[in-house]
């Protein structure tokens, strides 16, 4: 997560959406980074808005708007698998190591997710809460020039990132039968991917 007080404004770190190049390339520009620990990195909208947004504007008086960047879901959930891969994950629970692509989703779709599976939701994460905090600025993963043209211009600087924290190259191809198993039953997520640039 970086906050940019002077510019009021917040880029939330979603998981596998590219967001740790952003935080490589403007940590020395923000004037709050929190790089870890992970629970903290990647805090969703209802972590920022129970410990973070009430320091701002208790202590500071503001409120500051959410950035943040969202992945298509299949692509999401293929970084992930690709993610768990790793060697250094071998004998794991959250390895996906010996497990097809097919099978890690069909996974992801059950009640009681399987911790090879458990990845959480970006819908959840990006969730709107009660008070009515909420992600003001949503970017697609696949349109990295306009987050980089938002930033630059609300910065007012030039923003050169390099890619980081990538997952290994793979092909991934999903079963028609099991993406709409995941269509179903991760709808939400669908949903508000489909509604960024409404």
């Amino acid at each position: 997560m970086l906050v940019f007080y002077d510019e009021r404004l917040v880029l939330l770190s979603v998981p596998k959406t590219g967001t740790t190049a952003y935080q490589a390339a403007l940590r020395d520009r923000a004037d709050f980074v929190v790089s870890d620990p992970p629970q903290l990195k990647h805090a969703p909208v209802f972590r920022y808005n129970r410990w973070f947004r009430p320091m701002f504007e208790r202590v500071c008086g503001v409120e500051l708007e959410l950035a943040a960047v969202m992945r298509e879901p299949i692509s999401w959930l293929g970084s992930w698998y690709r993610f768990r891969q790793r060697p250094f994950l071998d004998g794991s629970p959250n390895s996906t190591k010996g497990i097809s692509f097919d099978d890690f989703v069909r996974a992801y779709c059950k009640g009681d997710v399987p911790k090879f599976a458990d990845v959480g939701s970006q819908a959840k994460f990006l969730e709107t809460q009660r008070n009515g905090c909420a992600v003001t600025h949503l970017f697609r993963y696949e349109d990295q020039p306009a987050l980089t043209a938002f930033l630059e211009e609300r910065l007012d600087m030039k923003i050169a990132t390099d890619r980081q924290n990538v997952s290994p190259a793979m092909e991934l191809t999903l079963d028609p039968k099991v993406e709409a198993i995941l269509r179903r039953k991760r709808a939400a997520d669908f949903e508000l991917y489909d509604s960024i640039g409404d």
